[in-house]
């Protein structure tokens, strides 16, 4: 194997569409420095070949069907660099801010396609940012979650919001409860938080954030202290503060 082999760029292509990943691989043939190494049809699909090829680049198309290109780039981390290629423009700055290299439009030329790999190749040793804050930072200002997802090894869960019932923190961890389970994910209490309506999602103690429309009654627990017990059993703890912020959105809501 020559020198020039063993330092080419390891690809993998995500889009739902044949045709547009066809079209990719072609253009990028035109490129010895590349080896594209797989394909994927959709989100879930890429996670698992990031994990088990741990490619040097990623071309990611953003809207996919059950995992959209900000999903993966959140489940995958911000160790292989990104490009997002996709018909719409109307997600540039939002690729920018979760610190994509750069920003494909369909259809992709040959010219903006060389400059999007020279950046990556200057890039390449710039360190990113945690990525437990990749999907705050695309959601614009008044935008609230529609659902988690959740790694664990190559295995994906997607939570629809709805469905959470509570959230508590350990460490730099959440665990995601819901439906009678608990699953454990990469980010802090605050990041979470921010992420969730507060008409439907009140932080109740330092560790802990509720859906309102789970909590049954509050109860008074030793002296000056309470919990909240959700419709399916569970006992929160209820901070003083917390317990102000649950009262006023419960009298909102009455």
């Amino acid at each position: 194997m020559s020198k020039s082999e063993t330092k080419k760029i390891r690809t993998i292509v995500v889009d739902d569409e044949e045709l547009a990943r066809r079209v990719l691989r072609e253009l990028l043939s035109g490129h010895e420095e590349v080896e594209v190494v797989a394909e994927c049809r959709n989100g879930l699909e890429a996670v698992k070949a990031v994990a088990e090829l741990k490619p040097d680049l990623l071309f990611l198309d953003v809207q996919m069907p059950k995992l959209t290109g900000f999903d993966v780039l959140e489940l995958v981390g911000t160790e292989v660099p990104v490009i997002f290629v996709t018909a719409y423009d109307e997600y540039a700055m939002k690729a920018f801010e979760v610190h994509a290299v750069d920003y494909l439009l369909k259809p992709v030329g040959k010219e903006r396609l060389g400059a999007a790999l020279q950046r990556v190749i200057r890039r390449r040793n710039e360190k990113a940012p945690a990525p437990t804050e990749l999907t705050a930072a695309a959601r614009p200002a008044g935008q609230f979650a529609e659902r988690l997802v959740v790694k664990d090894g190559t295995r994906v869960t997607i939570i629809p919001i709805a469905k959470l019932d509570y959230a508590e923190a350990q460490d730099d961890y959440v665990a995601l409860a819901t439906e009678g389970q608990k699953h454990l994910k990469q980010q802090t209490i605050a990041s979470l938080e921010a992420a969730l309506d507060p008409k439907l999602f009140v932080r109740i103690h330092r560790s802990y954030v509720v859906n309102i429309e789970r909590v049954s009654r509050i109860e008074p627990y030793g002296k000056d202290s309470r919990i909240a017990v959700l419709s399916n059993g569970a006992k929160l703890p209820v901070s003083r503060a917390g317990y102000s912020r649950l009262q006023a959105l419960l009298d909102e809501r009455e």
